[in-house]
């Protein structure tokens, strides 16, 4: 369970969590193409209704990350029976949570929609999907639970697993459920739904499977102290609380600037959710390997080795870094033939090109920025992440409400706004990491 900082090491712990999330990306690429062979309405209302999940769901990822970062200490010190106390009550947390989560929604979202949308009939349609989207918040809380238990332990293979068993499901249903095939109604947009609510539920079931059937609920004591126990909880929201508020700034704004957008027209706002589907599929590598400096970064200060933590970060930021650039490359040179998995209106692809190479440049700097994050993340003060996060998320509003809102500027020019996000990320992180002030912290 102890790290070692190697490259080697690095792609081990890598590989897995980037397949994890590449599949889940193909799903959604999936999804988009097919509501986009319905037209620009379905691809508009997808946008903002996808993002206003995504938001939701960060109450999720910043319990796993927590989690994470957590049990990432507890291997590194070699305590199996932490790792099982910390599990067991992130579990029931994190339950607690989706359903104080899916309260909210039902109760404002109608509210949130009404006074921020002004296409009546993208309102209703998004609407529509997120009242059933939102129960499989459940689900992927427990999903992402297990995902924090193998990742933080080492375990992160068993994520390409569940994720293919999850994404195989959606984008079956997907096909049947939008398009009304082998005798099932064609339900559109909902289809999409109902089906990303049937596969959350397939891969929590997938999970929970493995985490029994080979074994790991006895070796790492995973359900001997099912009693909450409000010290762990504490030590758990410590954590995870500040990453909670963290992601949700950071997504948060992602959703006021689709907002921002959707009053440009919809066509801006069918260009920006093609363009959120392609740079989400490019942008694992990225996220595997934030993920990735996070777990290893915690690990080695669990095993007393702080001098390795430099080291840590700047092999994964270079790789990170050379993923990006293939990228790149890759999207710059094939752009339309890529764009024509979700549309075959070359109009449409015509106007959302210039955007392509905009976003193109940031994710080299999102490469490093994101990394340098996840390793401020590792170190446990969560609270300076939050601190990086406010300060990264008023500069990307700021612009938006100017240059987008005020100005109404072209697209490619909004989405310049992704510069100023990580400029601030990457500087406030470099600084943070080399004050050395997170050497005395501890979890």
């Amino acid at each position: 369970m102890q790290f070692e900082v190697t490259t080697r090491q690095i792609i081990k712990i890598a590989a897995p969590i980037c397949l994890a999330l590449i599949i889940p990306q193909i799903n959604h690429m999936t999804n988009t193409a097919f509501l986009g062979r319905l037209g620009e309405f379905e691809l508009a209302a997808n946008g903002i209704a996808g993002i206003y999940y995504l938001v939701m769901y960060m109450v999720a990822y910043g319990l796993n990350n927590g989690l994470q970062v957590l049990i990432a200490r507890r291997a590194g010190q070699l305590n199996t029976r932490g790792i099982g106390q910390l599990f067991s009550n992130g579990l029931e947390l994190g339950l607690l949570s989706s359903f104080l989560v899916i309260a909210l929604t039902l109760f404002l979202a109608p509210w949130f929609f009404a006074n921020s949308l002004h296409n009546q009939q993208i309102y209703e349609a998004a609407l529509s999907f997120i009242r059933i989207r939102i129960w499989g918040l459940p689900f992927l809380m427990m999903l992402s639970m297990a995902n924090a238990f193998y990742i933080g332990s080492g375990n992160s293979k068993v994520l390409a697993v569940t994720s293919l068993c999850q994404e195989m499901v959606n984008i079956f249903f997907d096909y049947v459920l939008i398009f009304g095939k082998l005798g099932l109604p064609a339900l559109g947009l909902n289809g999409a739904a109902f089906a990303s609510l049937i596969a959350e539920g397939t891969g929590m079931l997938v999970a929970y499977s493995i985490l029994f059937g080979r074994g790991f609920h006895k070796r790492f004591y995973l359900f001997d102290q099912l009693k909450p126990s409000w010290q762990i909880f504490r030590s758990i929201l410590s954590i995870s609380a500040p990453l909670i508020v963290q992601f949700l700034f950071s997504i948060g704004s992602w959703f006021v600037f689709f907002i921002f957008i959707e009053h440009l027209g919809e066509r801006p706002l069918a260009i920006s959710n093609m363009l959120r589907s392609i740079f989400g599929f490019f942008g694992v590598f990225t996220w595997a390997l934030s993920a990735t400096c996070n777990t290893m970064v915690s690990n080695v200060i669990g095993q007393g080795k702080e001098e390795q933590v430099f080291r840590a970060i700047r092999k994964i930021a270079g790789i990170s870094l050379l993923c990006a650039f293939v990228v790149c490359i890759l999207v710059n040179l094939f752009p339309t033939t890529i764009l024509q998995i979700y549309t075959t209106d070359m109009a449409l692809i015509r106007e959302a090109i210039p955007s392509v190479r905009i976003i193109t440049l940031s994710t080299l700097l999102m490469a490093i920025s994101g990394v340098a994050l996840s390793g401020v993340t590792g170190t446990g003060n969560t609270r300076i992440n939050l601190g990086i996060e406010l300060a990264a998320v008023i500069g990307y509003l700021l612009y938006c409400s100017i240059v987008v809102e005020r100005w109404r500027s072209p697209l490619h020019i909004a989405w310049l706004a992704d510069f100023i996000y990580w400029t601030i990320i990457l500087s406030m992180s470099a600084w943070y990491l080399k004050s050395g002030r997170w050497k005395a912290k501890s979890i």
